[in-house]
């Protein structure tokens, strides 16, 4: 499948150039590959932060009472720890 793509002219300095070139060349990608993945990374991390507010939110409004909130939160826990990258 094609992706339509738009090309974007981004100034950077000539150190981060540099640091962007040392990095593809040890991954063997392109620089252009790696700049789409950051961006592409930090606007995932946008969107799961405003999930996350979400989610707090309706918590707020309608919190869980007993045990089986301390359920929850344990389950909770646990996955934001199995999705984190270490």
């Amino acid at each position: 499948m094609v992706v339509a793509r738009s090309q974007t002219l981004v100034q950077l300095t000539d150190e981060l150039v540099a640091l962007l070139d040392q990095r593809a060349a040890a991954e063997q990608r392109s620089r252009s590959e790696l700049i789409r993945e950051a961006i592409e990374r930090y606007v995932a991390a946008d969107r799961g932060a405003e999930i996350s507010r979400r989610i707090v939110s309706g918590y707020e409004q309608i919190p869980q009472e007993g045990d089986d909130l301390e359920a929850w939160a344990r389950r909770a826990g646990r996955d934001l720890v199995l999705e984190e990258r270490w």
